[in-house]
Formats: structure tokens, sequence, C-alpha cells
């Protein structure tokens, strides 16, 4: 049976042996239930049309902790009928006549799904309203302050920015000092916006949100520093002025405040480094490290004014490095007679404030490296980056390094650079055989040290810029006792030299490898200026080669069948460049380099010698100065000596006359030896003859006589010869003709 009413309702139903209860709403609240036509009546609640909706006051999904917020149902189109309310959560039913829940202070507890629905009686009521979530947050918020500068000139503003996140109903309070201060009002700020002002006075910001009623504080935000630019300038200087720097190096940073006078001074800094300065004028590194490299600006605040400072300085920027290493190069690379050697050396930034020091360089055979002697004038460095070596003969090798500020700070010591000469020395001396400059790729070359040590090394310099460590014989040969032997896989173009235990080096040789069939067979060492040379041709698969064509600096010198380029005599003139060539096969060319042969030198220095001769002279000149004076009543010119080419000759002499009275003065002539024989041996003689003239007048008048001095002639003649005719009068003072 079924059973159709006002509403739709259910039904029992038995089918089966099935019993199924049905029930259906008709009538307004009568309930129909039936089974197998048989009906009982049970209470049912009508829905009516009316819509619940839940609410919030103030209207945030978001509350904070302390908050105060009311739930409120309500029902739409509800008139002027009476409801009560059901909520859910169910804690909230009670009293079941209000329609709103307030919350004094929110708790997390708080947090959760609302939803109500009206009733109007027993039997009707309006649907569940949609849930309306809410979440209490257990932290009060803080509020947030931004500004968009920190600093203004005069007659300038800066703009404050506050917020708080969520920013829904929030209203904010502006304060400037202390925390105790009251809010700023329209005096003492423009408000832009809310949540905007602009101000133009120095200090301390700070902001804060609120909303509700009683109004819900949110925290403090961290205070702003505004601050008023004052016309005084900050600097940043580096003392010593070095903008890079090198690890471990000692350097200050200062601020420096321009016009400051007598201001007592805060100061602050701002770097992109990971260190950040002190509130000091200056910032003292004493072993600067990598980490420390980056810009510096500073500032400087009054301490009578907190919020008056100076603009932010330039920025400098500060670069710190790892330790240098000194360069050192040598001019000439081969030493020539008399010819001075210059060091220069060299570091990353060449004018930063340098000292130079240079150093010869000792051979170390224990690990292969060198120690260093100081050269002359340079324990307290020089300015100069470059240093000049005289009188050095012999191959040698130098070191430099560069120092600076106080303490010094050293660079690393410059790899050593080394100067050749081929001059063989007792003390330490290099052969090679073969004794050629050119070999085979095929030959067994080795190099031979001789001297006054026991202990030795050999080391080669090639083009290639192989490691220090890659130059000695235990790396590309065998060394046994005194003796390289060069391992063929090894070879290589080169300039060798010995090294002995005792800080000796030896004449350097240049060796060359040739993967040809022809080669020159020249000396490797420098040939004496006089001696005789020869040069000849040798075929890889032959001894010598006939036939040969020779040159000399690419000048063909010798194109007949000779067998050898023999040169008697070397000069200095035949030093340069030879090569030969053989049935169109042509070898490399090889430089031979000639010297000039010196007498042996003197033990006796070159200066004592000079100083003794010069003392000599001076002892001499003054004797005859003293000896040869002027007396006290006459003039003279001293007897002077000279060897005749004519021997033999007779020589007139002119003696002085006394005048006694008369205003001519007379002069007589001496002759000479004519017999030659008596005077053939011995040297000629000339004399200047001296005549004194006194002017006497009459008697009656008494004067000094007046003495006046007159050169005579002086005549010579030659054996066999008549004698030179008398000499005209001579008058008183003029000096007679020589």
């Amino acid at each position: 049976m079924q059973v159709v009413a006002e509403a739709v309702g259910v039904f029992w139903e038995r089918q089966r042996n099935k019993v199924q209860r049905s029930c259906f709403q008709a009538f307004q609240s009568r309930v129909f239930c039936g089974d197998f036509g048989l009906f009982r009546f049970a209470n049912l609640h009508k829905k009516v049309s009316n819509r619940a909706v839940v609410t919030l006051q103030p209207s945030w999904t978001q509350i904070f902790s302390g908050e105060t917020f009311t739930v409120r149902c309500e029902i739409q189109r509800g008139g002027n009928t009476k409801w009560t309310y059901e909520w859910t959560p169910d804690e909230l039913n009670r009293p079941t006549t209000d329609n709103e829940y307030r919350i004094i202070r929110a708790t997390v507890s708080h947090s959760g799904d609302y939803s109500c629905k009206g009733r109007r009686d027993s039997y009707s009521s309006t649907k569940w309203s949609d849930v309306i979530k809410l979440t209490v947050s257990s932290q009060r918020p803080k509020a947030q302050l931004r500004a968009d500068r920190r600093d203004f000139p005069a007659g300038g503003s800066v703009t404050l920015s506050c917020s708080v996140n969520p920013s829904s109903g929030w209203k904010y309070f502006w304060y400037r000092g202390e925390k105790t201060s009251e809010p700023l009002n329209t005096q003492d700020a423009v408000f832009i916006s809310d949540g905007q002002i602009s101000v133009s006075q120095g200090g301390l910001y700070w902001c804060r949100g609120g909303r509700g009623d009683p109004v819900y504080y949110t925290e403090d935000s961290d205070p702003v520093s505004i601050d008023k630019i004052i016309p005084n300038r900050a600097v940043v200087t580096l003392q010593p002025n070095w903008s890079e720097i090198y690890s471990d190096e000692t350097i200050t940073l200062r601020c420096e405040i321009k016009d400051g006078g007598d201001t007592e001074w805060e100061y602050e800094w701002k770097t992109t480094s990971s260190y950040k300065p002190l509130k000091d004028s200056e910032y003292r590194i004493r072993y600067a490290y990598s980490a420390l490299s980056g810009d510096y600006r500073c500032k400087g605040r009054m301490k009578s004014a907190q919020q008056s400072s100076t603009d932010w300085s330039d920025s400098v920027k500060l670069t710190v490095s790892d330790k240098p290493q000194s360069v050192l190069t040598v001019s000439p690379s081969w030493l020539s007679p008399g010819a001075s050697v210059t060091l220069s050396c060299r570091v990353k930034d060449p004018s930063a404030g340098w000292r130079f020091f240079w150093f010869k360089a000792v051979p170390k055979l224990s690990g292969n490296s060198y120690d260093q002697e100081l050269l002359p004038g340079s324990s307290n460095g020089t300015e100069q980056d470059s240093y000049i070596v005289h009188g050095q003969t012999h191959t040698a090798g130098y070191k430099c390094r560069a120092g600076r500020g106080d303490p010094v700070y050293y660079t690393y010591y410059s790899e050593p650079k080394f100067v050749w000469s081929g001059d063989f020395h007792s003390s330490a001396s290099l052969t090679v055989s073969p004794d050629r400059v050119q070999h085979f790729t095929s030959d067994s070359v080795s190099l031979s040290c001789e001297g006054n040590s026991t202990e030795w090394r050999v080391r080669r310099f090639t083009e290639d810029d192989y490691p220090s460590y890659s130059s000695y014989c235990s790396y590309w040969g065998t060394m046994t006792g005194s003796t390289c032997s060069i391992n063929s896989y090894w070879q290589s173009d080169a300039v060798y030299w010995c090294e002995s235990g005792s800080g000796e080096f030896s004449n350097a040789v240049n060796i060359t490898i040739q993967n040809e069939h022809i080669i020159l067979v020249s000396p490797v060492r420098p040939v004496t200026e006089g001696d005789p040379v020869s040069l000849s041709c040798k075929f890889r698969t032959e001894k010598l080669v006939s036939d040969a064509f020779f040159y000399r600096n690419d000048k063909l010198i010798q194109n007949d069948s000779r067998r050898e380029l023999n040169i008697s005599a070397v000069l200095k003139s035949d030093e340069g460049f030879y090569k030969c060539q053989h049935s169109g096969e042509e070898s490399a060319q090889s430089w031979m380099s000639v010297k000039v042969s010196r007498p042996e030198s003197s033990s006796v220095p070159v200066p004592l010698i000079v100083g003794l001769v010069c003392g000599i002279v001076l002892i001499l000149l003054l004797l005859l100065l003293y000896r040869y004076r002027p007396s006290k009543d006459s003039c003279s010119i001293r007897p002077i000596q000279s060897e005749s080419t004519n021997r033999g000759s007779a020589e007139n002499y002119s003696s002085p006359v006394h005048v006694s009275a008369g205003d001519a003065p007379l002069y007589e002539t001496i002759k000479g030896f004519e017999n030659t024989q008596s005077v053939a041996d011995e040297s000629q003689d000339f004399t200047y003859s001296l005549i004194e003239l006194k002017n006497i007048e009459k008697k009656k008048k008494r004067h000094e006589p007046e003495e006046v001095c007159v050169y005579s002639e002086v005549n010579t003649g030659t054996a066999g010869k008549s004698p030179p005719a008398a000499a005209d009068e001579v008058k008183p003072g003029t000096a007679l003709g020589l």
C-alpha cells in the first residue's frame, strides 16, 4: 500500500517475507507510518523557507589571540517572528534564545567551523546556514615599518610606510622617540594615506597597528632611524693608500669628516665584505684575508644631535689577494766583455709603494733550490725596479723580491734567473762530449763538471716554459758523480751549465739536437782571438763530408773541395752564425763566439796604483814649486830642459845684465859650446835669461828703484853654422819673443 499526502513520504511494504517501514509527512506536522494498511502517527518538523546566515563582527576570518569578536545568526526575511537558535559547535547552544555568540578574548580553541539555524516553533525550522571557518592565531602580529630612505638633506622629507599582515581592518599609529611618546599628529607629519606618512625631522620612528573596539594593538615595529643630512662630508681613506692588498698585510681604513672642527662624532660603516667595522673612526686590519674584500663606506653622526649626520661617503673598493711573487728578468742573457747586467723586478701592482731587494742566487744542492745573498746597496731596498751589476764575467744567478709598509711586508722571492757566460774558468767548468754544438738525436751526449768541488748538479734552460724542477739532470738524464748523461728521449735544444756544492757556476754551453741528416761541427765554447779554429760538416752516416760549402751569416765564404773550414788565426770579425751545405742538404746554423784575448791582469788593485801615481806626481809638483819660488828682488823663469832631435847643436844663452844708469836696457849674448863632440851625447839645454831693469832718476831725488822683468830672446844654433844675428834692443817692460 502507498500513501500520498502533502509531502512525499516513505512507506512500509512487505514483499516476500521482507518488511520495510516507511513514513511520510502530511498535513503540516502529522506523520503517517504504515505497515500492511495499518497506520500510526508520529511528530515531524516542517522546514520553513527562511534562510539562516552566520556573520562575524568584525568581519575578519583571521583573528588573533586576545581579540574580541561576535558570531551572529541572522534569519533572512524573519520578520517579527520570535526565533530560537541552534548552533554548531554544540557549546554555542546555550541559551537557545540568543542569536549571537560574543568572544571577549579569543584563544586558539575558538578556531573552527560555525553554522546555525532558526526555529519558529516546535515543528518548523530553517535549514542549517553555510559554514564560516574561523581561525585564531596564537601570536600577536607585529607591524612592519619601511622608509624610502634613511636620511634626507635640509628641506627634504622621508616617506614612512607601516603594514600588518594580514591587513584587514587595521589603523596605524605613528611614534617618534621613546616608546612612551604620544602618537604623531598632523603637526608632526603629513598623513598621505592609511599606513603612510611623510616626515621632515630626523629621529627614531616606529609604528603599530590597531583595530576593533576596544582597540586591539599589534606589537611595535622595529625602529627606523632617520637622519637629517648636514653639509659636512665623510671620506674613507686607506693607510697606506693601496686599493689592492695581499694576504697578511696590514692596512687601516679611516673615516674622516671634512670641516668637522671640534665636533664629537660617532661613526657608522657599510661594507659588502663579510665583516662590518665597529663604530670607530678607523678600522685597522692587521692580517688581511680574502673575506675582507669589498666596498667600504662610512658616515659621521653628531654625538650632540644623534639624528644629524653626514651623508654616506663614496665607497672605496678594497681587494685582498693572495701573497704575490716577484718576477725577475735579466738582460742580456749572454755576457759579453765589458757589458753590464740589468736586473728588473716586477710585482703585479708596481706603483703601490714597493721597494726592491736584489740577491745573488747561491746553488743549494739539497732540495734542488737556491739560497740568496744580498747584492751591495740593496739592504734597505731600492725605489727603482731595476739594478745594474757591473763587472760580471762568469755565469751567475739572481733573485729579487719586493717589500712595503711598516712593518715591511715582503713578496715571495722570484724564481732565479740566469745570465750565462761561455768563459771557461778553473773553479767550475763544463765540458761536452762530443765536443760540438750540434748533435744528432741518435748521439749519446754527456756533460762533465770539473772544479773545486766534489758535489755537482747540471741544469738546463729551454725555450719551453717547463717547471723549474724539470730543469735538473735527474729529470732528463742520469747523474753519475760529476757527469750527466742525457737520456735520448729527453734531448732538447737548451743552454746547459754546472752548479757546484760550494756555490759556483760553470761556463754555459748552447746545445742543439738535430733530426736532419747533416750537422755542422763547430766549437761549443768561445774561441780566443788569434787561435786557429776548424769547422766541418758531418752526415749521420759518415764521419766527415768533403766538398762542403760553408756560410757565415748566410753568406758563402768557402765553396771548394776542402773538407773543413780552417781559420788559422780567428778574429773578432769572424764571429757569427755558421752553417754548411752538401749535396743539397743544409745544416742548421750555430753561433761561433770569439772572445778578445787580454793580458794577464796585475794582482795589485787598479785603484791603488792610480792613487799612488797621483800622490807621487803631486809631491813632485810641490817640491818644484818650492825650489823655484821667486826671490825677493828679482823675477825669474826656471830652466826647462827638453831632448833635442839635433844633437850637437850650439846654443846662444842670454844672461841677465844689471843696468846701473840710463834708460836704455841692455842684454848680452853668451854663445854656447861649439865643440859638437863634447856635447853630442848631452841633452840640449834652453835657458830663458832675465833682465832686471832699474830706473834711477836724479841723485837729489831718492826713490825706490822700479823693478821690471824682461825676458830675453833664446837663440839656438846648429854646429857648423854661423850664429844668429844679434837681437834688437830691448825696451823696458817688453817680453822678447820665443
